[in-house]
């Protein structure tokens, strides 16, 4: 999503209209905290005098941009350690890691967010670009901060700002918090809080995080509510909140899409185009689909936890959570049964400034890697050679190539961990950013996936990049969790012609899940499944917003391409809750006029039940052209003249009652010789087709081009292989099915 998206929106049943700064629970949309939520347990005035007995234990040197908080410090000090490093600009090069050692922290003396200061000695600030914070104890309750660590919107029109959603919360990227638990007491901050109208007002115990992708909630209890959106409406495009307890009420807002994945959660308040859970106790009902536009999965196939680094005994420690099958709610356990705990002694510490040499000797001598917060210039890739290597970032450490080169490359090897990092393509173009396994890659364990977790892919934006696919799977049995891979819309370097990119990610291996998968703005195809098996669970993604014209944006005869694009080879794929979004900016067209761009289609798959696709939605947003349909020929066209609107849902596809279909060879009363191959010069081989009999058939023989099939097929002496298609009347592949054999005299 972008700041450039012009239009005006309404969320499902409120639009965000008012005539004055009414809190929004006026609308319907905030209630007020349950009565169980109105007061922070335990003792609320925990936390409020420093610990002056509090002894830290001594850290690992994690350089300048790494700030580690104990009880012993002020409220005040506190709070002025997190202002100094929460006010980055969007394309800044400095990073920030802020950790809390257990403890308690500030006071919880008023849940009523009446402010402007109305509470004192609350731990409250904004959570800006490039600031990951994270609590350092065992369990998210081992750290409790009273008063919130919160994301506000950015307000256009700050005398009314009911009156302006866009940007709103569109760009607030490249932050997270984790691993804390927090009794929501917010107060605005700054400049806001001497507005008429503050953004940082919430309802009674309740906290904001109002944000974009790459932007992951993990392992919070929030002993209240949590509030989605801003406080005016403004628009937002995220999230991913996973392993995480939230007491009250989530409020959703204007959010336009959201995963949750293994949390509980009091209750949900609405949807807008595609809000997606798995595993969550407390999810509502999708029944009705889409109204709302719910999809709710009672588990997760496949899950694991991102590593995280905690304190142990006194020693700073990584654990590293087990790979889960069909879990469900949260999972803050550190026992050896849950995963493994690994000693500092077994991380290289990497800082800026360390070359990719250095790191990679490192890695080749068996350490796992800690990527200390900033930019990382990378002359090579870093190459993860052995078993179970976890690479764990900081503070959204960010790498990138400088010679056309991949920034990591996974060799043929189990259970690597890659986490909490942020690649950036380089001026000189790279084939790919991140390489998960070589090509024909064949070792994996599907009790022990390799995983990535809030890896976070740019091309251009930042600075100058390009690159022909960002992500690559050769591997199978991996977890992809909370992805996003974005071609840059806005910032510097962006262009048709300037920021290429064709896909964002490439999958061949079988049985990968993707878990919360953001891919946008590529050229091509923007995500493609070439293997067998895999599953995804939520996906967004907006097409690009700038081809010159229709003929500049072409898949063959086709216009445009599919977002999602799964092979025609594949016969088994899951994927549940997709948003697929159109904006054709008519400014970045050619002669700054619209020139009526579409996508033939959001998704092109083949025909077959068990590749298979559970609500999807296709929106139009904005500018000009449209998306014809949402999955091959099926659903309505969104445009802006569309007469069905500009919101098209599909329930499932394919319709139920779709069959199997697959491609029969004969060879009838042809001689075979005792080495299995044919006799008499010649051979006759029929083609048919169970389940669509009626299916059209092409043949290509030995490579050739394809031809229809209109009766058996005649081949020579010598060996050869047949490939048949099978398509429906609309020319949608069904089935692919292969025959070789050698014909002899």
């Amino acid at each position: 999503m972008s700041r450039t998206v012009p239009s005006r929106r309404a969320f499902k049943g409120v639009s965000i209209l008012a005539s004055s700064a009414l809190a929004l629970t006026g609308i319907g949309l905030l209630s007020a905290a349950p009565a169980s939520a109105a007061t922070p347990a335990g003792d609320p005035t925990a936390g409020c005098q420093p610990d002056a007995s509090y002894v830290a234990p001594a850290a690992p040197d994690f350089g300048p941009n790494v700030v580690i908080l104990d009880p012993s410090m002020t409220t005040d000090q506190i709070n002025a350690k997190l202002a100094a490093v929460s006010n980055e600009e969007e394309f800044s090069s400095n990073r920030h890691q802020v950790y809390f050692l257990p403890g308690t922290y500030g006071c919880g003396t008023d849940t009523t967010n009446s402010g402007p200061n109305a509470a004192t000695g609350i731990v409250n600030a904004n959570v800006g670009f490039y600031e990951s914070v994270a609590g350092l104890g065992g369990s998210p309750d081992d750290v409790t901060i009273n008063g919130a660590l919160h994301v506000e919107p950015v307000q256009s029109n700050p005398s009314a700002p009911w009156e302006g959603q866009s940007p709103g919360s569109l760009d607030n990227f490249w932050r997270s918090l984790s691993n804390v638990k927090v009794n929501p007491i917010q107060e605005p901050l700054g400049e806001d809080a001497t507005r008429q109208f503050p953004e940082g007002i919430t309802d009674p115990n309740t906290m904001r995080w109002s944000v974009s992708q790459a932007a992951p909630l993990r392992r919070v209890d929030i002993a209240g509510n949590l509030t989605l959106m801003g406080r005016f409406g403004a628009y937002a495009s995220g999230g991913f909140l996973a392993d995480s307890n939230i007491d009250g009420l989530v409020t959703n807002g204007s959010q336009q899409q959201w995963y949750t994945e293994n949390s509980s959660v009091g209750s949900w308040s609405n949807g807008v185009w595609n809000q997606v859970f798995s595993g969550v106790t407390g999810a509502p009902a999708d029944a009705t689909y889409p109204s709302p536009p719910y999809t709710t999965l009672d588990s997760t196939p496949l899950s694991r936890e991102a590593p995280f680094l905690y304190v142990d005994g006194g020693r700073y420690k990584v654990f590293v959570p087990n790979a889960k099958r069909n879990a469900s709610g949260v999972s803050w356990s550190t026992d050896s049964t849950d995963g493994t705990s690994l000693p500092m002694s077994a991380f290289y510490i990497a800082h800026p400034g360390d070359s990719a040499s250095t790191i990679n000797a490192q890695l080749a001598s068996g350490k796992n890697l800690i990527v200390t917060p900033g930019v990382y210039t990378l002359d090579q890739a870093l190459r993860v050679k052995r078993a179970d290597t976890v690479i764990l970032g900081q503070g959204e450490a960010t790498l990138t190539p400088t010679r056309g080169n991949a920034a990591i490359e996974v060799g043929d090897v189990k259970g690597v961990k890659i986490s909490g990092l942020t690649i950036d393509a380089g001026a000189v173009k790279s084939d790919v950013l991140v390489q998960v396994g070589p090509s024909g890659a064949h070792v994996s364990d599907p009790a022990d996936p390799t995983t990535l977790s809030d890896v976070f892919v740019r091309i251009g934006g930042a600075r100058q990049g390009s690159v022909n696919t960002a992500i690559v799977v050769n591997s199978s049995n991996v977890l992809l969790d909370d992805i996003w891979s974005w071609r840059a819309d806005h910032g510097s370097d962006v262009g048709w012609t300037q920021n290429t990119g064709q896909h964002g990610l490439v999958v061949n291996g079988d049985d990968v899940e993707a878990n919360g998968l953001f891919v946008e703005h590529y050229q091509q195809a923007q995500t493609v499944w070439n293997g067998n098996g895999g599953t995804t669970i939520f996906y967004q993604s907006e097409l690009p917003y700038d081809p010159p014209t229709q003929a500049d944006w072409m898949d063959g005869t086709r216009d445009g391409y599919a977002s999602y694009q799964v092979s025609d080879s594949v016969t088994s794929h899951h994927a549940y809750g997709l948003g697929i979004y159109s904006f054709f900016d008519p400014t970045r067209e050619a002669g700054g006029v619209d020139q009526n761009v579409f996508a033939a289609s959001a998704i092109q798959t083949p025909v077959n039940p068990n590749v298979a696709f559970h609500h999807v939605v296709t929106q139009f947003l904005s500018g000009g052209g449209g998306i014809t349909h949402g999955v091959n020929g099926t659903g309505n066209t969104v445009s802006a003249t569309s007469a069905t609107g500009s919101t098209a849902y599909i329930v499932d596809y394919p319709a139920a009652g779709t069959p199997v279909t697959t491609v029969r060879f004969a060879t009838p009363g042809a001689p075979v010789n005792g080495a299995g191959f044919y006799k008499g010069g010649s051979v006759s081989l029929a083609v048919s087709t169970t389940g669509d009999t009626a299916a059209l058939l092409s043949a290509s023989i030995d490579g050739g081009a394809s031809v229809a099939v209109s009766g058996p097929l005649t081949l020579g002496k010598g060996s050869h292989t047949v490939t048949v298609t099978a398509t429906d009347a609309a020319g949608y592949v069904e089935a692919i099915g292969t025959w070789s054999g050698k014909v002899v005299g």
